[in-house]
């Protein structure tokens, strides 16, 4: 199979399936997703890699079938970092203009300015995304560049996360054949799917529950006002099905996605599901309502702490285009409905869009995040990066190259 200089592969690396999403860039700027693979992930825990081995091997394996589907090879990646590790900040740089007019360099250097913050050795910086910038006393300005004036500001919004889960990722692409042009954070990527500029200007909350962590993105004024990272996702659910309902966790997970409601009140009470031993046992015929009765207090759980997060943060009242949902686990019926309740404000499900070729078979909120690293990386296909990941040091080198692109991130 031969490579394609138009392909832009995004490969989502997720606690329960690596999923790899292979779009080609057409004539007129678009993307047609022409190639899909997914494979159960083994090796990772809440977003971490913690086998090398089992990651390679689910890697390989989805990449396999995105290119058998696309029928052309795929050797560089936009990866997906998430995880408890994950850390978003604010940052405010001020720096005087020389010339009395904005050009790209006053630019490079006040959002130079404003990542001068102290990070740990041991994190290093995933994303600098511009909010605003301020020409003096002019606020909420988004294209400073030939403005006049006497001083310029800029507010970031720093992303930072572990060295070694950053490596550890790259490492694993590496093993399985594959180089990492970028990573980029996974809640990030599925606001690129599915959220509107028409949402993000007026204040939308991206709500991502994944197998291992449940990611936030807050939007408002058309750029990204705060991130997190919760550390507990649709794994959780399934491992309380299994427990209570006494079954094997593949058969839990099955029972989640085919039976599985949010809210018990949604259920018709006469309803039976057939639940599989374990050991070998009988099967035995349970009510659907006792599956609701487990999933709806993990599910309430899991989107109070994203209620929680916002409040802390005093960003609900923000968010006047309400809540989106994507992620594997918001498959599950009636979740909407509860999200509802809790956020007490209007929430829907963030399917992709912005693509064409293979529409129907990535249209499900399950791949926002492969569909999001796809388009992320046809959006910045043409950035020339100081050096691309790389398994042995460069890990800050490249940071520097990332000014250059910062444009096309934030806006």
């Amino acid at each position: 199979m031969l490579r394609s200089e138009n392909t832009v592969v995004g490969l989502d690396v997720g606690t329960t399936k690596i999923c790899a999403i292979i779009g080609e860039v057409n004539s007129e700027g678009t993307v047609d997703v022409i190639g899909l693979g997914t494979a159960p992930s083994k090796g990772l825990r809440r977003g971490v890699v913690v086998n090398i081995d089992h990651t390679v091997a689910s890697i390989r394996k989805a990449v396999d079938d995105a290119e058998l589907m696309a029928g052309c090879r795929a050797d560089v990646v936009y990866a997906g970092i998430s995880g408890g590790h994950i850390k978003g900040i604010n940052s405010h740089g001020v720096i005087a203009i020389k010339n009395r007019e904005v050009t790209a360099v006053d630019v490079a250097r006040v959002i130079d300015a404003a990542r001068a913050v102290a990070i740990p050795m041991d994190r290093e910086v995933i994303h600098i995304l511009p909010q605003e910038f301020m020409v003096d006393d002019q606020e909420g300005i988004k294209e400073p560049i030939g403005m006049a004036g006497v001083r310029l500001e800029a507010k970031v919004h720093i992303i930072t996360g572990a060295v070694s889960a950053a490596q550890n990722i790259v490492r694993c692409a590496h093993k399985s054949g594959l180089r990492v042009n970028d990573l980029i954070l996974q809640q990030m990527a599925a606001a690129e799917a599915v959220l509107s500029p028409d949402e993000k200007e007026l204040g939308v909350a991206l709500v991502d529950i994944g197998g291992g962590t449940t990611d936030i993105a807050v939007f408002g004024e058309g750029s990204i006002q705060h991130t997190a990272v919760i550390s507990v996702g649709g794994e959780q659910l399934t491992n309380d099905i299994a427990v209570g309902l006494r079954t094997p966790m593949i058969e839990a997970e099955k029972i989640k996605r085919r039976y599985g409601c949010a809210l018990g009140s949604m259920v018709n009470k006469d309803e039976t599901i057939t639940v599989p031993g374990v050991g070998g046992r009988q099967p035995r015929v349970l009510s659907r309502s006792l599956l609701a009765d487990i999933t709806e207090p993990r599910l309430e759980e899991i989107i109070g702490l994203a209620r929680r997060e916002l409040e802390r943060y005093n960003l609900l009242q923000n968010v006047a285009s309400g809540i989106v949902l994507t992620g594997g686990t918001v498959t599950i019926e009636g979740i909407c409905e509860l999200a509802e309740q809790i956020f007490d404000m209007p929430v829907r499900l963030g399917y992709p869009v912005g693509i064409s070729g293979l529409v129907d078979v990535v249209n499900s909120p399950v791949y926002a995040t492969g569909v999001g690293l796809v388009l992320w990386g046809a959006r910045n296909k043409s950035v020339d990066l100081v050096t691309p990941y790389q398994t042995n040091g460069g890990m800050f080198d490249r940071v520097m190259g990332r000014m250059k692109q910062w444009f096309s991130e934030a806006f």
